[in-house]
């Protein structure tokens, strides 16, 4: 959605906040990274601290049985571990990755600190159950620390199971997704009426739809917020390396315009973090280097999308 910065709401918010208290991470001392402390998150349910850069598996993980492509993306998540990340999100939905990821995880010896997050996606609620054991089983968990209902499909069968796993220890978060900008009246609803720890939507400097409605409704609700699809899979990092990287993105330590479009993400109070997919180790070490040095101010934000939108 390419609507003007002309939202008085959201930054009425911001003001209301204070800019500095809405814009401050929080830091954790038991993940200090190696560039020094990383910025996090609490997941507002638990207080739990997360890295505000996690790492998505949707299309670069599902490289099927081909060693040398499931050897480099045991290398992509080990640099993700080094750097400091937590949260791997996955899906049934997309091909190998989930095996991919627990190929992975083996080989870098179950990194302690993984959030893994996983998804529900069946129309039969009744085949939930064991869909769940297969994806823990391709992942090599013997639980899941988040579990959320796939683009909403059969969430009225699903979540009552989901909510039972958690009562019972099986599982320690429940939450729903959906992408592309669809069925956002859908989700609105559901938060509402639902006691959700996570929501999972797509947001960045172009598709911004959300900061009207969803955004601010999670931070009411105080439900944790994913937010997927910051590059537009790829099409809004193409179109931003069309110009050159603008001095102003030295203010909030960016080497590259990857990390500028992370930060406008994270920055906004409501995120508590984001996924990218990747499966370079160079874009690796790009996008985990936003979970670092100084976040943009909603100045900073409107310049972002001002730049963004001529480019």
């Amino acid at each position: 959605m390419r609507d003007v910065w002309t939202r008085r709401s959201f930054l009425a918010s911001l003001a209301a906040a204070g800019a500095s208290a809405a814009f401050r991470p929080s830091i954790a001392a038991a993940y200090p990274g190696p560039r020094g402390p990383i910025l996090t998150r609490a997941i507002p349910s638990s207080g739990e601290l997360l890295p505000v850069i996690g790492l998505g598996s949707s299309i670069t993980f599902n490289v099927g049985n081909d060693p040398a492509a499931e050897s480099v993306c045991a290398d992509v998540m080990g640099v993700f571990f080094t750097e400091g990340g937590r949260l791997v999100d996955s899906s049934p939905m997309y091909g190998s990755s989930q095996e991919v990821i627990g190929y992975g995880l083996k080989k870098l010896g179950q990194p302690k600190a993984l959030f893994s997050a996983d998804k529900v996606w069946v129309s039969d609620g009744g085949e939930g159950p064991g869909q769940i054991r297969t994806s823990e089983a391709h992942w090599g968990v013997p639980r899941f620390d988040l579990l959320q209902v796939h683009n909403l499909l059969g969430w009225e069968e699903h979540l009552p199971v989901l909510y039972k796993m958690k009562d019972a220890g099986r599982l320690r978060y429940v939450g729903v997704t959906t992408s592309h900008g669809r069925r956002h009246g859908d989700v609105e609803k559901i938060l509402r009426k639902e006691p959700l720890d996570f929501v999972q939507f797509s947001y960045n400097a172009v598709d911004r739809e959300v900061e009207e409605r969803l955004l601010p409704l999670a931070q009411e609700r105080k439900i944790a917020v994913i937010c997927n699809r910051p590059f537009q899979k790829g099409d809004l990092i193409e179109r931003v390396q069309r110009a050159p990287l603008p001095g102003w993105a030295a203010e909030i330590d960016c080497a590259n315009w990857a990390q500028v479009l992370l930060k406008f993400v994270v920055s906004h109070p409501a995120v508590t973090c984001t996924i990218p997919a990747t499966s370079k180790v160079a874009h690796m070490r790009e996008n985990i280097g936003a979970a670092y040095g100084r976040l943009p101010d909603a100045g900073m934000r409107k310049k972002i999308v001002e730049a963004v939108e001529k480019i």
